[in-house]
């Protein structure tokens, strides 16, 4: 699926100059969507390795409610220290050295969190924002599963000032269906603007964990994965990358295996980590590399 998509951006997407100063153009169509049943495994991309640990840490971030860059840093996750660097640098006026500067300044010395925090972000907008949004959708599974209100929504105008990045992946809603007493738990996923070769794939086992995760706290079956995108965009910078990309074949996905009892969100705070979250015969390419352009 997610090869077929490359392939239909490349040959078929529009050219358009950035909308950010500094940033290559990029190839792009709008209106896409890729399903993927998850009950015959788990969406990784195995075309080229894919950091899992980074998945999983970021998304628990994400579910505890937290901005801190601290948190990933400390993890060894540092796909957010740009935008940090740059939302603080913006917002505070500090200067540092260089980016290794800052995270080892946000990391070792940040004493009272004055720096390192990446605003209403994310996990700001899931679990603070509107009440617990994901809280409620858990409840909603549990009380009222055939319900249509099971949403996360992410999007807050409002709150730009106060973002290091708005959000990407911004809509999230769930679906539930019993039969013969199995609960089975969909999730169509919205993603506003995404980077196709370096986020899209990232974004898609994110998404894909966090309906595992939901289903597991709700005693359900985690079943299909929508996710449907809005501009898709391929940098020129990374069209190389794209075509390597394609020239390889798939391996068969993984299994997901979650290896701890979750069944609050109060688990996900205090006691799960990312070590908790296997991926049972992963196989992949090796890493292909290209610039992330933030």
């Amino acid at each position: 699926n997610y090869q077929n998509l490359v392939k239909d951006v490349l040959e078929n997407g529009e050219y358009k100059e950035s909308a950010r100063k500094g940033l290559p153009g990029t190839y792009s169509l709008f209106g896409t969507r890729l399903e993927f049943n998850l009950l015959e495994g788990f969406p990784i991309l195995t075309t080229k390795r894919m950091f899992w640990k980074g998945i999983v840490v970021e998304l628990l971030w994400f579910l505890q409610g937290r901005t801190d860059l601290k948190y990933l840093v400390d993890r060894g996750v540092n796909i957010w220290n740009k935008d940090a660097y740059r939302f603080d640098s913006k917002k505070a006026g500090v200067k540092f050295d260089d980016l290794e500067d800052y995270k080892n300044y946000v990391r070792f010395k940040n004493e009272g969190n004055l720096l390192g925090d990446l605003g209403n972000i994310y996990g700001y907008q899931w679990r603070r924002k509107r009440g617990d949004q994901v809280q409620d959708v858990i409840d909603k599974i549990q009380t009222n599963p055939y319900g249509r209100y099971k949403i996360i929504d992410a999007w807050s105008p409002e709150d730009f000032d106060n973002m290091a990045l708005p959000p990407c992946h911004l809509l999230y809603q769930f679906n539930c269906v019993i039969r013969d007493g199995v609960k089975f738990l969909d999730m169509q996923m919205y993603q506003r603007s995404v980077d196709t070769f370096l986020g899209l794939p990232f974004n898609l086992s994110s998404g894909a964990l966090l309906l595992s995760i939901i289903a597991k706290i709700t005693g359900s079956v985690a079943r299909r994965f929508i996710w449907i995108g809005g501009d898709t965009h391929i940098y020129e910078n990374h069209i190389d990358a794209c075509q390597e990309l394609l020239e390889r074949d798939p391996y068969d996905k993984p299994e997901l295996r979650i290896n701890r009892s979750i069944t609050s969100l109060e688990d996900i705070e205090e006691r799960v980590k990312h070590t908790d979250f296997e991926l049972v015969g992963y196989n992949s390419h090796d890493k292909i590399k290209a610039e992330l352009n933030a």
